[in-house]
């Protein structure tokens, strides 16, 4: 176990004084997980967002966002949380990259276990969701994802995937069943917009995510739900608002708050049976100030670990 990452305040060893860091364990090989561990990569990578031109340093993220996991109090009896450790991208191959995370997270889904990712960029989606539809090539695979961008851009030659391409990536796959939550229209070009009808991708704008419309977002995200097998969530971290996020690759001034409306709908997200990978993208340790926003992202993997099912 790394000590220096996965550490907090120790209470005592008795079951109900437990925090995260008493009960992660390293591994390396996949056939020990059982169904329903939650099972843990880091993407620490950002080669994408590098391709997509954005602010360095997301590939930092992985190891900054499990410290801030540890020392959340431990809920559930029968919580296990695998940790597989890092991925990384040293050479450029950002494509291999994702293949490497992909073959893993089939590896877990196929063992019955939770599939969590702490990037690195947004080209982590197309990781992930390739790890989902290769451990369930039959089966319709809904995508939820938390972000103020599209990233539905078509990669530019010579440059190829990037941060900006993963639901393009996506759709050329064959149908896509996405529910976009946190839309700025102010991030998007008329063309990302257009882009979007043409492949059906389903959105909440940033301005539709207030308490009286909770009604409304229960509905277009139950609708995503009940419409396919399995679903897999995915959280840009520039989505937040700049002050309680400010380490991102891309800062939104007039992001969205983790507030009790974003709440609600979060978790009515993550009581769902059907979801069965989750991860956060894009946080920036070097823009960060006083790990607001890799504590955040901390927050949000640790809502998914209070959920009793």
């Amino acid at each position: 176990m790394n000590n220096n990452i996965w550490q907090g305040r120790l209470d005592g060893e008795e079951l109900l004084y437990h925090r995260i860091f008493q009960r992660v364990k390293e591994e390396s090989n996949y056939d020990v997980i059982s169904p329903n561990d939650f099972v843990l990569h880091g993407f620490a990578v950002d080669e994408g967002v590098r391709r997509n031109k954005g602010r360095l340093g997301a590939k930092d993220a992985p190891d900054i966002i499990r410290k801030n996991m540890s020392n959340f109090p431990v809920i559930l009896p029968d919580f296990s949380l695998l940790d597989f450790g890092n991925i990384t991208c040293d050479d450029g191959n950002l494509e291999e990259t994702q293949n490497n995370l992909a073959k893993n997270v089939s590896k877990v889904l196929l063992k019955g276990g939770k599939s969590m990712v702490l990037g690195g960029g947004h080209e982590v989606t197309y990781a992930h969701y390739l790890g989902v539809k290769t451990a369930f090539p039959e089966q319709k695979i809904g995508i939820i994802n938390i972000d103020a961008h599209f990233d539905n851009r078509q990669p530019e030659n010579g440059v190829g995937a990037s941060s900006g391409t993963g639901f393009w990536q996506i759709a050329q796959e064959g149908e896509i069943n996405s529910l976009h939550i946190g839309i700025q229209r102010n991030s998007n070009t008329l063309k990302l917009f257009d882009t979007a009808h043409q492949y059906g991708m389903k959105y909440i704008l940033a301005d539709e995510l207030f308490f009286e419309n909770l009604p409304s977002i229960y509905q277009r995200v139950d609708e995503l739900l009940n419409s396919v097998d399995y679903v897999y969530l995915t959280i840009c971290m520039d989505v937040f608002n700049a002050s309680i996020a400010p380490g991102v690759s891309a800062s939104a001034y007039n992001g969205i708050f983790a507030d009790a409306t974003f709440m609600h709908f979060y978790r009515h997200i993550l009581k769902n049976e059907k979801l069965l990978a989750l991860d956060v993208a894009e946080v920036n340790q070097a823009y960060d100030i006083e790990d607001r926003t890799a504590r955040l992202a901390a927050c949000l993997m640790n809502e998914w670990f209070m959920i009793k099912q």
